[in-house]
């Protein structure tokens, strides 16, 4: 059969409509590339250790997938990763308790979470505004809390962030489980099907007597949350709580949900899809540290990633309305 150029734009855009499979041939793609370009990358240390880098930001992501859907977005989940692992390691210094530093993690995302979502719905302030705020609020806090000086955070921390079950990273496994759990409620509760139809028509859906408010303070306080629980992930591999933790992390969030075929409007998303956008994340990091390229392209490629993706889901929402 021959190809013309009207058949292999039409394949293109049927693989557009389904951005998880696309992602997963990109994902493959550079796995291939590297496994030939460098010997170390088929290594299970390296494997493993590229699963490792892709479960915060995919632990993440899912909480911001929910809050995309439902047509908002949390520009803050990077300063709040920081600002839970602070909290944690000090209420674990000041207690002696691994539960209490645990929760008091969790806790501090979950709060700042709430305190996003009253602002948007309650404030009626405009969700990249207020989370933007929470941004320099959430970071120059756990500043000032610490001093600018890393915090030492051990125990239950230590083992959620560097720890393994038959050789697999405890973060890896949590994050599956997670996003497990996170698929079940989005595609099969009552909870996900509101999500998802705030995102594609708020008007209708409050008609339908969907409560718009409690739904939208719920993806918000659990993005919150997801955000703590990477944060006390990410300072108990580092055995440290550094009030920088988690700067930048927002842009790999955004990217992975994006990537996974979450619409930016909302209404749109998948969970699965997040995963994998995660994954490609990490492995794109894991590339420039084999390959031996600059750091600074990391933000470049970043960058690009999200315009890409942004680009790619204009073209298929236009598809669906021509």
């Amino acid at each position: 059969m021959t190809l013309t150029a009207s058949s292999i734009v039409a394949s293109l855009r049927g693989l557009l409509r389904h951005r998880e499979a696309s992602v997963l041939i990109m994902l493959l793609a550079i796995a291939v590339f590297l496994a030939f370009s460098n010997e170390y990358f088929l290594s299970s240390r390296n494997l493993l250790n590229v699963g490792r880098q892709a479960s915060v930001v995919a632990i993440v992501a899912l909480g911001q997938a929910l809050v995309i859907i439902a047509r908002g977005i949390d520009l803050s989940v990077g300063s709040l990763i920081g600002l839970s692992a602070v909290v944690a390691a000090v209420a674990l210094q000041a207690t002696g308790l691994q539960s209490v530093g645990l929760v008091a993690g969790l806790m501090t995302g979950l709060v700042c979470g709430m305190a996003n979502g009253l602002m948007v719905t309650r404030l009626r302030i405009n969700p990249f505004i207020a989370t933007l705020g929470m941004l320099s609020v959430a970071r120059g806090v756990a500043l000032l809390v610490t001093g600018g000086i890393p915090i030492s955070f051990t125990g239950w921390a230590e083992f959620l962030g560097a720890g393994r079950i038959f050789e697999i990273p405890v973060s890896f496994i949590l994050m599956l489980a997670l996003a497990f759990v996170i698929h079940v409620l989005a595609s099969r509760h009552r909870l996900g099907r509101e999500i998802y139809a705030i995102g594609d028509n708020p008007k209708a859906a409050r008609l339908a007597g969907i409560d718009l408010k409690r739904t939208r303070m719920f993806v918000f306080g659990l993005c919150g949350c997801l955000a703590g629980l990477g944060g006390v992930i990410l300072a108990g591999n580092l055995a440290s709580a550094d009030p920088n933790l988690g700067m930048g992390y927002e842009l790999d969030v955004i990217a992975a949900v994006i990537l996974g075929g979450t619409a930016l409007n909302g209404g749109r998303g998948s969970i699965i899809g997040v995963v994998i956008g995660a994954m490609l994340m990490a492995l794109l990091n894991n590339a420039f540290v084999l390959l031996g390229i600059s750091a600074y392209w990391q933000v470049v490629t970043k960058g690009l990633v999200i315009i890409i993706a942004v680009g790619i889901d204009g073209l298929q929402r236009r598809d669906d309305e021509d």
